[in-house]
């Protein structure tokens, strides 16, 4: 049938949506491939958290909040399959229709979908939650994910339509991960004689249990220590095919502990069920004892493909120290990786070489044709912040002290950049010409991450610089990290193998000086914005691909942060009453996974 001219066609509904491709599962399906739809049901699922908690509103920025509380309470319009990128079911939507001209998004809602209170889910709640999540009351990320969502407008009861202020291809996947709650959530009845409905302030809204759609409630909690949900017995998704085989636990029982010394404990006294285990020392020495012996406990490695995103010692360029990229690439030269895995991780890591590591969207060698296509306008745009190294350079790859290569000579080369950059030994240590000595502080967030700190403080040492570092308590270090009062920390930031707006908050100018953004780094640049906009801006991988390696190429160009280490498994001890699906998903995390699709063997299964 002929098009008529300037006349868009009709949007079509459907159950999935994917930036490319076509969804793996069909409208029909009934339940994802990596889940047991027999999973028996029951028993408690007793799981460890670090530190504390403060609240149940997981949207405002003070405070820390429970765990559990994204997947177990709270939904969303759609949801990912874990095994397949860029795609998102639908779940409180029935029907998604994107618009032609990618401007909007239409949902229709699931008639179904009730909140644990039995009110219906209707699309003025998905409204509410939305202006909600995006006011100033709430934490800025989410202004920041969805800044290019104009409005939302309500149709009718059950269907509404997301406007955006410009094309944006992945939008209508960002749109699609609103968590919805109701609009009663907060309110309590005023005493009088004109009793009303008086409702909080969104950022008033602490340990009011929330009031959502998802498959658990909030059964009880001390607060701080433990929350213990139990599964909603009139859960409206039961039988949607993103929920079967899902959820299998009666009780999800969090236990909260100061560290993971007392963790391990923990799990070898009996309170918890399983730790993933991210320290190699841990796995090599503690993951083992009567109880794995005897078979109670279990200790295995689960093979994965998620992308590793990047991890390293983060230098605050807000700090004068680091604004020197000599500096910084100095710093860069000091670890020495190679000599860390082999006497502290009994070789158990790779190094992380991009801040894609571990999939296809990492720059490698010298800039391929399609990238230098890309950066070639950005170079006459930005021409002072685009070094010509970036085009005429293989991508800067992590040092190595493999023969021929060591330390001492990495040593010298960060001297040799130190120097450039007006730093000179004196007086027993590297100072500047106004002969401050080059010192500064490492901020720890667990006593594990000592380990590397120690003997990288000891090689900058060894050029005169004085790094110390402390460990803080999980309140305070998400004080400082909030509000950038550190000089240098750890940081990891989960990778995707479809980036997206998650950029804007970990790299962009904006959120570098937005308290509480991603961007610890503090990443203020008009050429990485520009590049960022490429990234959001692909109609295909192809494209995706080329955007995301020349991203990757800036900005490890830049010498930001000093890389560390990835592993491509999970490494997890659990209690031997668990069971697990035969087939494993392919992009997951062990606590979420766990949680979703785990069990208890019937036999075994604890009230």
């Amino acid at each position: 049938m002929a098009k008529t001219p300037g006349i868009l066609p009709t949007p079509a509904a459907t159950h999935a949506i994917s930036l490319y491709g076509t969804p793996k599962y069909g409208p029909d399906f009934r339940h994802f491939d990596y889940v047991n739809p027999q999973a028996p049901m029951g028993g408690t699922l007793n799981a460890p958290a670090l530190g504390s908690y403060e609240k149940f509103n997981p949207f405002i920025l003070k405070g820390l909040a429970a765990d559990g509380l994204g997947y177990l309470v709270f939904e969303t319009l759609a949801v990912p399959a874990l095994d397949e990128p860029d795609t998102l079911y639908g779940l409180l939507a029935k029907a998604i229709i994107p618009a032609p001209d990618g401007l909007s998004v239409t949902f229709q809602l699931n008639p179904a979908a009730r909140f644990s209170n039995g009110d219906p889910v209707t699309a003025q709640d998905v409204k509410y939650s939305f202006e909600q999540i995006t006011s100033k009351q709430a934490g800025p990320i989410y202004r920041q994910v969805w800044a290019d969502v104009k409005q939302i407008v309500v149709i009718d009861a059950l269907t509404l339509r997301a406007d955006f202020k410009r094309k944006n291809h992945e939008l209508k996947m960002t749109i699609c991960q609103i968590p919805v709650f109701s609009a009663k959530w907060g309110q309590s009845a005023e005493r009088g004689e004109t009793a009303k409905l008086a409702r909080k302030p969104f950022d008033k809204i602490i340990t009011d249990l929330p009031i959502a759609s998802g498959p658990y409630l909030i059964e009880s909690y001390d607060l701080g220590k433990t929350v213990t949900y139990r599964r909603n017995p009139n859960y409206w998704g039961n039988q949607h095919p993103t929920r079967v085989g899902m959820f299998n636990f009666e009780r999800i029982r969090y236990r909260y502990y100061k560290d993971t010394l007392t963790r391990m404990e923990a799990l070898k006294a009996g309170e918890i069920d399983l730790i993933q285990e991210n320290s190699s020392k841990n796995w090599a020495r503690s993951h083992q004892g009567p109880k794995w012996r005897s078979g109670e406990l279990i200790k295995t490695e689960f093979a994965h493909s998620n992308s590793a995103g990047w991890q390293g010692f983060v230098m605050n360029q807000r700090r004068p120290l680091f604004q020197d990229i000599r500096v910084r690439q100095a710093l860069w030269l000091a670890m020495d990786f190679e000599w860390m895995n082999r006497q502290l991780f009994f070789n158990l890591y790779r190094r992380s070489p991009s801040y894609f590591t571990n999939t296809e969207l990492a720059a490698q060698g010298l800039p391929s044709t399609e990238e230098i296509a890309l950066l070639r306008p950005l170079q006459q745009q930005f021409p002072a912040e685009f070094a010509a190294q970036i085009l005429n350079s293989p991508v800067p790859v992590p040092p190595t002290t493999l023969a021929p290569n060591s330390l001492r000579d990495n040593l010298r080369l960060a001297k040799q950049l130190l120097a450039e950059a007006g730093w000179r030994y004196s007086n027993g240590a590297l100072r500047n010409a106004e002969g401050m000595p080059f010192k500064f502080e490492m901020m720890l967030a667990d006593r594990m991450q000592e380990r590397a700190s120690a003997p990288y403080a000891r090689n900058l040492e060894k050029l005169g610089i004085t790094m110390s570092y402390r460990v803080i308590d999980a309140a305070l270090y998400q004080r400082r990290q909030e509000n950038y009062d550190f000089d240098m920390t750890w940081d990891a930031m989960a990778g995707s193998q479809s980036p997206g707006s998650e950029l804007i908050t970990n790299f962009g100018s904006g959120s570098a000086l937005q308290p509480g953004s991603s961007n610890l780094i503090g990443v203020q640049s008009k050429l990485v914005d520009a590049l960022i906009e490429h990234v959001l801006q692909s109609k295909n991988r192809t494209q995706l691909i080329t955007a995301c390696r020349a991203l990757d190429r800036v900005l490890r160009h830049g010498y930001y942060i000093v890389p560390h280490f990835y592993s491509n498994v999970h490494r997890v001890s659990f209690r031997q009453s668990l069971a697990q699906p035969a087939a494993l998903p392919r992009y997951y995390r062990i606590e979420e996974w766990s949680v979703l699709t785990w069990w208890h063997k019937q036999s075994t299964a604890t009230p």
